[in-house]
């Protein structure tokens, strides 16, 4: 799911430097205890530096990537390493539509957007799914990122209420149909989205029984897609569902006035709960299945760097604090056993505990992280409670886009409506690499809105977005990071669960104007090129 923000445009009165056509790697290191912009100790062969480039306006920026990107410096497909995955993802409640058809149940979307124009039908992937992989192939990608919908072949959640033999049936024709045109699915048990009958019977996942449910239904996609799927994520972006559904209270659902009072509860037993789900189905696999299908598991979550606003102690503080309150809420559980310790001290009693089987079979329960890119922010101590904003109100840290001095985190991007800084992911990969010891890693989304140019097809924003993110993943692989795999978002245009179809995000745009034609856009022409020019020589 993109989370773009639409920020006021901004000018950036920086002196012009070429992009990424420099030699060396802007000076940065990443502390072991948080992701600070500090002097280097190791240099990458490029430049990753967009800080320091435009003169007001984005043209300049885009210009001096897009002539980076033609030149014998910028790091071609061959040179990344063998069986590296180059993709492009969707999920399904962003793009299958059919939400009345083939014995699918309702998911909790549905409630959420039945209003919404074009929620029910999307882009009738469910219908043209071959004609969708046909673009995939053409694209040259080898790997598709998707998502099964759980109400789809368990429509009330419950294996008691009965299995989906359409639902099985189309999954397994798709898997099949990507297979036999060359792409791995790298699929997701859980994007989001989840049966509307468990919400409604004990309230979804601030429930434990749900729990079993989700084990049951992973349990059927091994036993049913295990021997063709190779790459599963349990869950994606945990952190991000429970801030939709626990404090925006998208639906209504929870019982608490989180926002009003920025004490929250709910919150944290959600996510408690999501990981509980995440590490018995993993146990389930890796116990079952994993030994004779050959196949790994993980969970994806959302990513940026975090810089601190000043150099002062409390505002560098802060900005440990919001990454221990975002990926390590996540990560440290499923590395260590628990959460950070200033979650514990902050929260207090609000925060669950799990017991000791639980902790042992959250620990080891991944494979590899996916990660989820598209900005990054700094970050500014908040002492007071009630004027932090985003969610994590008891990181006491809010995020800024501009820092003490007035500088800006890369440029901002007009046609995008949002700051492009592609040294957050390297830095923030780097991170990962030292404080989860060389973990595999894979880049699950990344990509940029046209919201703001007058035909979606010429998106070159896009590109000069893509490369250069493309380019900052060769520079941490130089550096020593374990990363497996880039999947641009998104392959299709999406709905996204704010702004419908206003974003545009899709490398093949889709004219709900004509039949739902699918149209390539400048971008997709060129990460054909990118993907296929090399393999053909």
């Amino acid at each position: 799911m993109e989370k773009m923000e639409i920020l006021s445009s901004l000018r950036i009165t920086k002196t012009v430097l070429a992009i990424l056509s420099l030699v060396l790697l802007s000076n940065i290191r990443v502390q072991a205890q948080g992701i600070l912009l500090l002097p280097s100790e190791k240099s990458s062969q490029r430049d990753l530096s967009t800080s320091q480039i435009g003169e007001g306006d984005t043209t300049n920026a885009h210009d001096s990537i897009l002539k980076f990107v033609n030149s014998s410096n910028f790091p071609n497909r061959v040179s990344f390493p063998r069986g590296f995955l180059f993709g492009a993802g969707t999920s399904a409640a962003q793009i299958e539509g059919g939400s009345h058809e083939g014995g699918r149940g309702l998911g909790i979307f549905d409630e959420l957007f039945s209003g919404e124009d074009k929620f029910a039908t999307k882009i009738e992937h469910y219908k043209r799914y071959k004609e969708d992989v046909q673009h995939l192939k053409n694209l040259g990608v080898n790997s598709y990122r998707m998502s099964i919908c759980w109400n789809r072949v368990i429509p009330d959640g419950t294996l008691k209420g009965g299995i989906n033999k359409e639902g099985i049936n189309f999954y397994n024709n798709l898997i099949n149909e990507l297979l036999n045109n060359g792409i791995e699915p790298f699929v997701t048990i859980l994007h989001l989205d989840y049966p509307l009958a468990l919400q409604k019977k004990f309230g979804g996942f601030l429930n434990h029984s749900i729990v079993k449910h989700f084990k049951d239904y992973s349990e059927l996609l091994f036993k049913t897609f295990g021997d063709r799927v190779k790459h599963w994520a349990t869950l994606n972006e945990p952190e991000v569902q429970v801030v939709y559904e626990s404090v925006d209270n998208v639906g209504n659902w929870s019982m608490e006035s989180c926002q009003t009072t920025k004490v929250c509860t709910e919150i944290y037993t959600e996510l408690h709960i999501l990981l509980i789900a995440h590490a018995t189905a993993s146990k389930l696999y890796k116990s079952k299945f994993q030994a004779i299908q050959k196949g790994e598991i993980g969970i994806t979550i959302s990513s940026e760097s975090y810089v601190p606003y000043s150099s002062k102690l409390e505002d560098v503080d802060a900005a440990q604090r919001l990454t221990d309150f975002t990926w390590g809420w996540v990560l440290e559980p499923l590395f260590h056993g628990d959460y950070p310790q200033i979650m514990r001290k902050l929260v207090g009693k609000r925060l669950p505990k799990f017991t000791k089987n639980e902790k042992e079979m959250l620990k080891g329960s991944i494979d590899f992280i996916g990660i989820n890119y598209y900005s990054s922010h700094y970050v500014r101590h908040e002492p007071n409670r009630t004027k932090v904003t985003g969610g994590y109100f008891d990181a006491l840290a809010n995020l800024e886009d501009i820092n003490a001095e007035g500088k800006t985190l890369g440029y901002w991007d007009q046609y995008g409506g949002t700051y492009v800084y592609p040294e957050g992911l390297y830095n923030f990969l780097l991170y990962l690499n030292k404080k989860y010891k060389n973990s595999k890693i894979y880049i699950n989304e990344n990509g940029i809105p046209s919201i703001k140019i007058p035909n979606p097809l010429n998106d070159e924003h896009r590109t000069a977005f893509i490369a250069a993110h493309i380019n900052a993943t060769k520079s941490a692989i130089d550096d020593g990071v374990n990363v497996r795999g880039y999947f641009a978002w998104a392959a299709f245009d999406t709905f996204d669960f704010y702004d419908g179809y206003s974003h545009n995000m899709g490398l093949y745009h889709v004219d709900f104007n004509d039949c739902l034609k699918r149209i390539p856009t400048n971008t997709a022409k060129w990460y054909k090129k990118y993907l296929t020019h090399d393999l053909d020589q």
